[in-house]
C-alpha cells in the first residue's frame, strides 16, 4: 500500500464533523475537545492535500472532496468495526471480555502491523515491509492482541500463523485500507491529476483481446492512470479480490458462485474447442470419437477449473495416453502442441493467431456443450471510483465485440 494511512482518531473526528456539520456537536460523540478536532481535521487536510470543509459562520460544510471522502471514511470505519466484532466472536475462548467499542480503541499502527504480519507470516519480514523495527512492530501486534483480549498469532516451525480471528480481522482491515486508497484516488481525480492504480486479476481468455483493448482505450482517455494485471490461479485471484488487493477479476465465471461476498457479471458465453497442431493425425478426420481423443496425451488446466470440468465430461471416463501436463500458460500449451501430438481443450480466441498462421487447428468433435460464461467478478458492496467504473465500461465494450469462431 503506497498511501499514507491517516490516524484513525482523525478519521473518526472528520466523519462526525462531516455528518453533523459542527465541530461542537461532533466533540460530544468522539470524546475529543473542539481544539483537538480542529487540529485533527487540519492534519488530515494537510495529509490529503486539499480542503475538506468550508468554514462558515453557522458551521462546517464539506467541500466536494470532503463529501466524497466522508463516504469512504464511513465505510472504512464500518469495516474496522465489523472486523473487530467478528474477530472477537471467533476468538472468544479467552472470555470475550471485550464486546464493543474496539474500533474506537485500535490505532492505525496496530492495524498496519497486523496486515504486515498477515502478509509476511514473520515479524522481522513484516517490520521490513513497512519500514519499522522488529521490536516496534512486535509490540504493536501484541498490544492489539491484548486490547482485543483474544489470541491473534500462533508460532509454528514455519513462522507466525494467524488465528481464525486474526484472519477475519486482517481481511476487514485490508478492505478498509483499500477503501481509503479509493478515497485518495477520487480526490486526486478531482484535482485533475488522476494517477490512480487499477489492479485486475486476469484469467487466460481475457488476456487475448478484451483486456488489451480496454487498457489501451483507458490509456487514450486517462493516460496517467496505472493498470496492474495479475496473472495467477483462480483461487489466488479470488483471495486477492476478497482482501482488497485486487479491484476486479475477469475470466471464466464459477457455477455455483464460490463465496457469498463476491458478485459475478456475465459478459458473453464462450465455447471451447479441441486443438492440435496442423498435420496432427486426427486433423483430417471428418468425425473424431472420444476413443480417438483418448489415444493421445493432453495438456490441460488444473483440476477445479471450468475447462478441466468440461474435459472430464467430454471424454466420459476415457483414460488418455501418456503423461498429462497441467498448465494454463498459453505459451507453454502452444509450445507443447506444436512440437508433439498432444491435444488440448481451449477457447479458440486464445489460439486465434496460431490458427490464422496455420500452426494449430481445431478437431471435428462436438464441443457445443462446453460453452461457459466469461465475465467480471467484484466484491459485494464494492463502490468503484469514477475511473474504475470507466474501466469496467471499457471492458464491457471490448467484450461486446467478441465474435465466436464457427
Amino acid at each position: 500500500m503506497d498511501i499514507e494511512l491517516p490516524n484513525l482518531r482523525h478519521l473518526r473526528a472528520f466523519r462526525e464533523v462531516a455528518e453533523r456539520r459542527s465541530i461542537s456537536q461532533a466533540a460530544a460523540h468522539v470524546f475529543l475537545s473542539q481544539p483537538a478536532i480542529t487540529q485533527a481535521i487540519a492534519k488530515l487536510e494537510h495529509q490529503i492535500g486539499t480542503p475538506l470543509f468550508e468554514r462558515l459562520s453557522d458551521g462546517m460544510r464539506p467541500t466536494e472532496a470532503g463529501a466524497l471522502f466522508a463516504q469512504r471514511a464511513a465505510h472504512t470505519l464500518e469495516l474496522i468495526r465489523t472486523g473487530g466484532q467478528e474477530a472477537i466472536k471467533l476468538g472468544g475462548e479467552r472470555g470475550n471480555r471485550r464486546q464493543a467499542g474496539i474500533d474506537q480503541l485500535v490505532t492505525t499502527t496496530q492495524l498496519r502491523s497486523l496486515v504486515a504480519v498477515a502478509n509476511a507470516r514473520n515479524f522481522s519480514l513484516a517490520a521490513r515491509s513497512i519500514g519499522t523495527s522488529q521490536p516496534a512492530l512486535h509490540r504493536a501486534a501484541r498490544d492489539l492482541e491484548a486490547l482485543m483480549d483474544i489470541r491473534l498469532f500462533d508460532k509454528t516451525a514455519q513462522g507466525i500463523e494467524l488465528t481464525r480471528a486474526a484472519q477475519t480481522l486482517a481481511q476487514h482491515v485490508k478492505l478498509a485500507f483499500a477503501e481509503l486508497a479509493q478515497g485518495y484516488a477520487e480526490i486526486a481525480a478531482l484535482s485533475g491529476s488522476d494517477t490512480g492504480l487499477i489492479v485486475v486479476g486476469s484469467m487466460p481468455l481475457a488476456r487475448h483481446g478484451i483486456l488489451p483493448a480496454a487498457i489501451n482505450a483507458l490509456a487514450r482517455e486517462l493516460p496517467e492512470v496505472r493498470v496492474s494485471v495479475v496473472d495467477a490461479p483462480y483461487n489466488e485471484l479470488l483471495h486477492g479480490l476478497r482482501h482488497g488487493e485486487l479491484d476486479v477479476l475477469i475470466g471464466a465465471l464459477r457455477d455455483p458462485i464460490p463465496v457469498e461476498d463476491v458478485v459475478q457479471e456475465s459478459l458473453f458465453d464462450d465455447p471451447l474447442a479441441i486443438v492440435a497442431r496442423s498435420g496432427h493425425p486426427l486433423a483430417t478426420k471428418r468425425r473424431v470419437s472420444a476413443a480417438d481423443l483418448s489415444a493421445y496425451p493432453w495438456v490441460l488446466p488444473q483440476r477445479g477449473t471450468p475447462t478441466r470440468d468440461h474435459f472430464e465430461i467430454l471424454l466420459n471416463g476415457h483414460a488418455t495416453a501418456g503423461g498429462l501436463v497441467e498448465s494454463s500458460s498459453i505459451v507453454l500449451v502452444c509450445g507443447l502442441l506444436l512440437e508433439s501430438d498432444r491435444l488440448t481443450l481451449i477457447s479458440r480466441h486464445q489460439i486465434r493467431r496460431e490458427e490464422e498462421q496455420g500452426l494449430l487447428t481445431t478437431l471435428a468433435y462436438d464441443t457445443r456443450s462446453t460453452r461457459r460464461p466469461i465475465g467480471l467478478t467484484t466484491r459485494k458492496n464494492w463502490r468503484p471510483t469514477a475511473t474504475q467504473s470507466q474501466f469496467l465500461d471499457l471492458i464491457r465494450a471490448a467484450a461486446s465485440t467478441v465474435k465466436h469462431p464457427l
